[in-house]
């Protein structure tokens, strides 16, 4: 059975990687684009055994794209934490370590691999069914909690899907501004 533990393991791993990968540092440096940052064209594939490298239809953040830093809001966070629930859905492996960068770089420090390693494991502790749910995912904002807006919590009371998740399955996260977007920092 899944835990929350190897979840939030493999969330910071990813999200350290991320970082050090393909994070927010990356893309100041390389103004080319990333798997995860796919043409909205693209068309998305069923989730196959092998993750992908696309995003599929997620639209890139402002501050990979190099438009700008992205707004500072509560409705920005819960964008970019539907873009991770959707990444994971799809078996994205790019978006996902994308958006989870920092906290996978704090797992990394701490001996876990890398954040597209780590991902695969994830990939597989989730049913098809949650899979599917995922793809389509909302979130709440009334249950959502700005600590500041630098801050932001997303338990998971919050999502909204035609599957249920417990906290072993996917657990409630924290996304903080950084270098002008939003990451996930840390599962709890």
């Amino acid at each position: 059975m899944r835990t929350r533990a190897m979840v939030s393991v493999a969330v910071s791993a990813c999200v350290a990687l991320v970082a050090c990968g393909c994070g927010p540092e990356k893309a100041k440096d390389n103004g080319d684009a990333k798997p995860s940052q796919a043409a909205a064209s693209a068309s998305a594939t069923a989730p196959s055994g092998a993750p992908s490298a696309s995003a599929g239809t997620e639209q890139p953040s402002p501050a990979a794209t190099g438009s700008g830093p992205a707004p500072k809001t509560k409705e920005r966070a819960i964008q970019r934490y539907e873009q991770y629930l959707r990444g994971l859905g799809r078996e994205d492996v790019g978006t996902v370590c994308e958006v989870a960068g920092p906290g996978a770089k704090k797992a990394e420090e701490k001996g876990f691999g890398p954040c597209t390693s780590t991902y695969v494991i994830v990939f597989q502790m989730i049913s098809p069914d949650q899979k599917k749910a995922l793809q389509t995912a909302t979130v709440d904002p009334q249950r959502v909690s700005v600590r500041t807006l630098d801050r932001i919590e997303m338990p998971l009371e919050a999502v909204r899907s035609s599957a249920t998740f417990s906290e072993e399955d996917l657990g409630s996260y924290t996304l903080e501004y950084i270098a002008d977007d939003y990451y996930i920092t840390d599962g709890n």
